[in-house]
């Protein structure tokens, strides 16, 4: 059964992704990270400059599928395009189709009302699955 883990009050949602993804991938974990088109290409950025002295490999829908297939790290609207992959991350509003096929799925979960909103709705419907939800404060903890 998939590991569903809610990481909330992450006050810089994208810099926390960034933490989170140089933390899993350096564990040799691979990584689908699904969400909405403006927010993979914010993020896609944000990889680029959020640390001087890492470096990401990662991929979008719009690379190559040679340079996909080759990445730890890929990009995708359609969370089933990201299959064969250890761990989703979910930074979309909705409960991301096929999530049970992944060992892992991370929810991160910004401090605004809509993110918490959306999250409330996908808390209820893991729940109502049978899942049991391990959730993290991360204003209560140091960032990954």
């Amino acid at each position: 059964m998939t590991r569903i883990e809610f990481h909330f009050n992450a006050p810089e949602r994208l810099q926390y992704a960034c933490r989170l993804l140089r933390k899993a991938h350096g564990r040799g974990l691979s990584l689908g990270v699904v969400g909405s088109e403006a927010a993979l290409r914010q993020l896609d950025a944000a990889l680029w400059t959020f640390s001087e002295t890492d470096f990401l490999p990662h991929s979008t829908a719009a690379d190559a599928q040679d340079v996909q297939d080759a990445s730890p790290i890929r990009f995708h609207v359609d969370p089933l395009q990201l299959s064969g992959m250890d761990v989703l991350v979910n930074l979309g509003d909705d409960v991301p189709q096929g999530f049970e096929k992944f060992e892992r799925l991370i929810e991160i979960v910004a401090t605004d009302d809509h993110g918490r909103m959306t999250a409330r709705q996908r808390w209820r419907h893991y729940t109502a699955q049978g899942y049991d939800l391990l959730q993290h404060d991360l204003s209560k903890v140091s960032a990954p």
